[in-house]
Parts: C-alpha cells; sequence; structure tokens
C-alpha cells in the first residue's frame, strides 16, 4: 500500500512539473503577439485570442505552407476559391496569400466573424461560436440546413451541443469530421491555449 502511495505521488508530482503549454507547437510562440493583436483590431480587446489560436493549432499545427489532400492552404487551411473571395469581399486584406502567416490570420479572423454576424438566434455565447466554428469547416449553408432540421424535429436550433450538432444530411465521414472539429477546438484546444497564457479565455464550459 505504501509503495502504491508513493508511486501515485510520484505520477502526480511528474505530471505537476509539465508545463500548461507542453503540447503548443513553439511556431505558435511566434505567432502569439501578433495573432493576440490581430484578434483585437477584429473583435475588441476582450476578442479570443486562445481560441482563433487553438483554431490555427487545428487547421495546420501552426505550419504556414502546408497543403491539406483535398487543396486547403496555409495557416488557416482556405480553399483557394475561399481564399480570393475573402480578400474580394475585403479589399482592406489585400491580394490572397494564404500562405502568408499575417494574412492568414487576419483573414481567419475576418471570416470568423463573417459568420458570426449571420449566426445572432443561437442561444449563447459559447453556441453561437460552435455554429461559426462549423460553418468555417464545412460551410454556413450546412449549418443552416442542420438548424432546419433540428427545428423540424422539435429541438433547439439555437442549441449546437445535444442539439443541432445531431443532425445533418451530409456524408457521415464529413458529419464526424465536423462535429469533432468543433468539440475539439472549443473543449480541448482552447482551454489548452487559455491555460498557456493566451488572451481571450474560453467561450463554453469546461
Amino acid at each position: 500500500m505504501t509503495r502504491l502511495l508513493l508511486a501515485i505521488i510520484t505520477l502526480a508530482s511528474v505530471f505537476a512539473c509539465i508545463p500548461a503549454n507542453a503540447q503548443i507547437p513553439n511556431a505558435a510562440q511566434q505567432h502569439q503577439r501578433e495573432l493576440t493583436r490581430i484578434v483585437q483590431q477584429e473583435w475588441g480587446m476582450k476578442g479570443r485570442a486562445a481560441l482563433h489560436a487553438a483554431q490555427i493549432h487545428q487547421e495546420s499545427g501552426w505550419r504556414p505552407n502546408v497543403d491539406s489532400p483535398v487543396g486547403a492552404q496555409g495557416l488557416s487551411q482556405f480553399m483557394p476559391g475561399t481564399s480570393a473571395w475573402i480578400a474580394e469581399i475585403y479589399p482592406d486584406l489585400g491580394r490572397a496569400a494564404p500562405y502568408s502567416p499575417t494574412w492568414a490570420m487576419r483573414a481567419q479572423a475576418r471570416y470568423n466573424k463573417w459568420h458570426w454576424q449571420r449566426l445572432a438566434s443561437a442561444a449563447d455565447e459559447c453556441q453561437r461560436w460552435a455554429f461559426a466554428l462549423s460553418a468555417y469547416n464545412g460551410g454556413l449553408g450546412w449549418v443552416q440546413r442542420d438548424q432546419r432540421l433540428a427545428r423540424a424535429a422539435g429541438d433547439d436550433a439555437g442549441v449546437w451541443f445535444g442539439s443541432v450538432e445531431k443532425y445533418t444530411a451530409r456524408a457521415g465521414w464529413a458529419l464526424r469530421e465536423n462535429r469533432h472539429y468543433v468539440r475539439h477546438i472549443l473543449l480541448t484546444l482552447t482551454p489548452r491555449y487559455t491555460r498557456a497564457g493566451w488572451q481571450g479565455g474560453t467561450p463554453c464550459p469546461v
């Protein structure tokens, strides 16, 4: 019993010594100040930089030159058509440059806000961010279709978790990817970046 107790204490002390940012790529630290500034410019001084960092972590692992198998590009993993569209409707961002970390982070923050503004019927901030992230990953049209399916089934179309997330007509692989994307960013990665000192906190209770 004594040996077991000592083993537990030793193990606990080892984990206690692991820094909060142990699983955050070094590349993230290089962009922390700039991303925080960008998010505050787009969202105000209380903008959720930790959440945006978590999203980049999920999208590209902070690799600015990465291409996905389906053709998404750069830090924020925009498809070429999406990059061109963002540059067109927001000319102040300049020409589409998905492999430029600065452009990618500015476009990410702007694109998140574009979705956010169109999802005002969400029940609270946590649910609204869930809808916005789902839209970033799979398209606003799919989110709106999923909301209609939830409403038709008698569930709350303003609540993502446990409600709208259960409904879709998209393919099974797309459903699994999209739902994991939202949960992992909001419930795992954003708290991790918050603990590591990134600003903005997390909108969802964990």
